[in-house]
C-alpha cells in the first residue's frame, strides 16, 4: 500500500511548483535559486529530485530550471535533453557549450520586467 506523502511534503512540492510557475519565458534560474524564491533554503538536490518526478505532459516550466553556473544537466541525446534544449531554443535563449548565459537569461523574482 502506497503511503500518502506528508503533509509538508505536500507543502514543500505546492511551494516550488507555485515559484516554478512564476518563472517567465526566456528566463532561467539554477535549481538552487528555485529552491530559495519556493523558501526551501538550501534544497537544490531536493528540487531536481522533485523536478524529475513531473508528470508527462505537465506545463510547468521545469525547461527553465539549470544547473549552477548556467550549465543544462540533463544531457544530450536523452529525450528530456533534447526537449530542453528545444524549448529553451524556441524562447530565444540559445547556448553555448551547453551553457545558458545567466547575465543575459538569468530571472529572479524581483525582476519586474521579466
Amino acid at each position: 500500500m502506497a503511503l500518502e506523502p506528508s503533509a509538508s511534503q505536500t507543502e514543500r512540492r505546492s511551494s516550488l511548483y507555485g515559484a516554478l510557475a512564476h518563472i517567465p519565458a526566456g528566463k532561467v534560474v539554477t535549481y538552487g535559486q528555485l529552491a530559495e524564491l519556493a523558501g526551501l533554503g538550501r534544497a537544490a538536490r531536493w528540487v531536481g529530485r522533485t523536478l524529475s518526478q513531473l508528470p508527462e505532459g505537465t506545463t510547468l516550466p521545469w525547461h527553465r530550471v539549470i544547473a549552477s553556473g548556467g550549465r543544462l544537466s540533463l544531457p544530450a541525446g536523452t529525450p528530456a535533453g533534447e526537449e530542453q534544449r528545444r524549448r529553451l531554443k524556441e524562447e530565444g535563449i540559445f547556448l553555448s557549450n551547453d551553457r545558458v548565459d545567466m547575465t543575459q537569461h538569468g530571472w529572479r523574482m524581483m525582476d519586474h520586467s521579466g
